[in-house]
């Protein structure tokens, strides 16, 4: 009973350590992903703050609308490209985040990890 008690311990500690290091790597991992939204956010307002300086320069409708296509068509690559960015961010949070349940799961005994191996008792 004893042995029993003590791998349950065992696991149970395990299982904690295991959540705590999926907390701070997901911490980590969020706060990357604000720091990349932020700068992508204030590398999109330069832009659009340069293109309306450009706007008011402007004398021709012409130039207006070229301008203008230019701005909508690089926005969107960028927009494209940071999307595909964070995208991995997540993927590699979601992986991060689960690798040590997965460490810990692996570990298990065979006995707690099936619950249909362990022994059973004869009931009257």
């Amino acid at each position: 009973m004893s042995t029993n008690f003590n791998e349950m311990q065992r696991l149970c500690s395990n299982q904690f350590e295991a959540i705590n290091t999926a907390n701070a790597s997901t911490v980590k991992a969020l706060q990357t992903i604000a720091t990349e939204r932020m700068d992508y956010s204030k590398k999109s307002f330069e832009k659009a703050r340069v293109l309306v300086e450009k706007l008011f320069g402007v004398k021709k409708f012409d130039e207006v609308i070229q301008l203008q296509s230019n701005f909508v068509i690089s926005a969107f690559e960028d927009f494209v490209a940071e999307t595909a960015k964070v995208g991995e961010m997540y993927s590699s949070l979601a992986k991060e985040a689960f690798k040590p349940a997965n460490l810990v799961t692996a570990v298990q005994s065979p006995a707690v990890a099936s619950p249909s191996k362990a022994p059973h008792t004869a009931h009257n």
